[in-house]
């Protein structure tokens, strides 16, 4: 099937999509709550198929973990959502001196959304949830990176969701261009940047508004007044969760220069607890595909020629030759060069460069000197460098203390800003970036000086409105 067959099929669902929508009233609150219990009996009807097949994509993935991310973190976001939106829908009053106003929320119409491979179910119900709090249509397409989750999405759709309401769309790059190139109401996207930007361009020929969740490279500060045990614990569990593959991983970490010995020895005793074993252990996951782990290979390679001190966390010693997946140790990079791969590319995998650092000044200097990032992190109890921090750096978002968990906060925004996206999503954040936010004015009734004749009575009055 070529590219216009494609581009067709894709358009003739969006085409029948939006003669739903036009041809009837918007969905009532209680109908867009019956379209999301339809979606939390999706996840909790297929938990266990859903939970075979992410494991079956990645080679091997924790079931545990897709059980917590995938399916339980879809239905906390799809219960707030239905828990809330008939608030959300109320029209919301503001105050003019023109007459009585109001703002009303009403649905876009179809909305696109491209799912990323790393978190395949969460990235598609959670746009899903917003989208269809909201009061939208909703067109999905998949990632071809996970083809036995993508099928089974395919199939069970269509068990609670007509084609005009919700529809999956599968398929390769040249699908996902077809996809992106389509005139939805909006778009939202979620992979890397360099994507983001042919995404974006597809979208602009179409006019198309677009939310961007690109990720990039988010920097972890350890403060010299934080617990290291403590902070060295929280970014371990963060870090090698899904094997890194999180585009809010940590993904370099600033040490104090005296701390750097304790804090590779933390890290080693860390991933021996949260990890005795690699290899087989069925709570650490594969890298999804060989093209990824040579990548991430390539990383390692690059930075032992260059003299980077590797330092692997091996607890067992165990050997990953001939193995049946593409499990990589976790491994720490002491202070690699600003110019290597490592240092310039998003890692999305469970490698940690380590930067020792002397004053938080030369920490921000770094931060600043990048593109802004998707996530940022400081552990720390000086609440005078945490602010300094705060005011100092700008980043999609922040967890203080730990890493990670601002993204897991129903009603904060979630979104980018600069080379790691735009726009944002999750909870009242959704809902209105998937409404119009529609302005109504009852005027009052009482002259209106822009009317002419403008006498000398109305130049008088307007004379004297304008003033400091």
């Amino acid at each position: 099937m070529n590219a216009i067959d494609h581009a067709a099929q894709i358009r003739c669902i969006l085409d029948r999509q939006r003669a739903a929508s036009v041809s009837r009233a918007p969905w009532s609150a209680e109908e867009r709550t019956a379209l999301i219990d339809r979606a939390i009996g999706l996840l909790v009807d297929h938990e266990a198929a859903l939970v075979e097949a992410l494991s079956a994509d990645f080679g091997h993935r924790s079931p545990d973990f897709s059980r917590m991310i995938d399916i339980l973190a879809s239905l906390v976001d799809l219960k707030f959502n239905k828990a809330n939106l008939a608030g959300w829908m109320t029209p919301e009053a503001r105050a003019t001196s023109r007459g009585e106003s109001w703002v009303h929320y009403q649905p876009l119409g179809v909305i696109g959304i491209v799912a990323a491979w790393n978190f395949p179910v969460f990235l598609a119900f959670s746009g899903l949830a917003g989208a269809l709090a909201a009061g939208n249509r909703v067109m999905i397409k998949v990632s071809e990176f996970n083809p036995h989750t993508s099928a089974l999405l395919a199939r069970i759709f269509p068990l609670a969701f007509s084609e005009d309401e919700v529809a999956i769309v599968t398929g390769g790059p040249e699908v996902g261009q077809s996809f992106c190139s389509q005139p939805f109401d909006h778009l939202l996207f979620t992979g890397a940047s360099s994507i983001g930007k042919h995404v974006m361009r597809a979208a602009a020929e179409n006019l198309v508004p677009v939310t961007l969740e690109l990720g990039g490279k988010s920097p972890t500060i350890v403060s010299r007044s934080t617990d290291l045990a403590k902070a060295v614990g929280k970014i371990f569990a963060g870090k090698l969760g899904n094997a890194g593959q999180i585009c809010l991983a940590p993904d370099y970490v600033f040490v104090p220069e005296e701390s750097m010995a304790d804090f590779v020895a933390l890290a080693r005793s860390t991933v021996a607890t949260l990890y005795p074993t690699l290899r087989d252990n069925p709570d650490y996951t594969s890298i999804v595909n060989a093209r990824h782990y040579a990548r991430l290979r390539g990383y390692l390679s690059e930075a032992r020629d260059s003299g980077v001190e590797l330092v692997e966390l091996n607890p067992a010693g165990e050997d990953f030759a001939n193995q049946p997946h593409h499990k990589l140790a976790p491994t720490l990079l002491l202070n690699p060069g600003d110019a290597l791969a490592v240092m310039q590319d998003e890692i999305f995998g469970p490698l940690l460069p380590v930067k020792p650092y002397r004053q938080i000044d030369e920490v921000i200097a770094f931060i600043n000197a990048r593109p802004r990032p998707l996530g940022l992190y400081y552990f720390g109890t000086d609440t005078a460098e945490e602010a300094l921090v705060l005011e100092r750096t700008v980043s999609g978002g922040v967890t203080l203390n730990d890493v990670l968990r601002h993204a897991g906060a129903e009603n904060l925004p979630f979104g980018g800003v600069g080379n790691s996206g735009m726009g944002c999503y999750h909870g009242r954040d959704g809902f209105r970036t998937f409404s119009h936010a529609r302005a109504v004015l009852r005027a009052a009734d009482k002259p209106d000086l822009m009317r002419p004749p403008f006498s000398d009575p109305v130049r008088q009055i307007v004379k004297s409105m304008i003033a400091r």
